[in-house]
């Protein structure tokens, strides 16, 4: 079977380098109350900029801490690789367990945003809105992963 559009299987060890240390990174400064924007500072280039109480600009470079966005971008193609690489024996049976994955989880992440707009107002949503970012992947990983464990011990089971 054909699967073109999955990574080697030898991407799924880089994708858990990767997606753990800085999701647990992220989730414990997060949660201490970090400020992300007074530490790392650099110059980075934006298309948009929009500072506090200052009209917005295009094209230009601002100075802005970046650990946030280093965080995000790991944990994010960390979270590809391992959703998105290929099992060790990857069938059609795999496949389906993915797929079925992917449209639960799609199902699940839109459903629990749907109830944040119903239930969470002002800044807090906008922690929701950033937690949506990988929140999808991460549904995935856990579900596909989860279903693999089901299969594998039930193959064992059988022996």
């Amino acid at each position: 079977m054909k699967t073109h559009f999955l990574f080697p299987n030898k991407y799924k060890k880089i994708g858990w380098i990767l997606f753990v240390p800085n999701f647990i990174t992220g989730l414990v400064l997060f949660f201490s109350g970090y400020d992300f924007d007074n530490h790392f500072k650099m110059n980075v280039f934006a298309l948009l900029s929009d500072q506090f109480l200052s009209k917005p600009t295009y094209f230009t470079f601002v100075e802005s801490g970046v650990l946030d966005e280093v965080l995000l971008i790991l944990i994010i193609v960390g979270a590809l690789l391992l959703g998105f690489s290929k099992t060790k024996n990857e069938d059609e049976f795999i496949s389906k367990i993915r797929y079925e994955s992917l449209v639960w989880a799609t199902y699940f992440n839109f459903s629990l945003m749907i109830l944040a707009t119903f239930f969470i107002y002002g800044f807090q949503y906008f922690n929701v809105l950033l937690a949506n970012v990988f929140a999808m992947l991460l549904f995935f990983i856990i579900r596909f992963h989860y279903m693999i464990y089901k299969l594998n011990k039930s193959s064992n089971d059988d022996e």
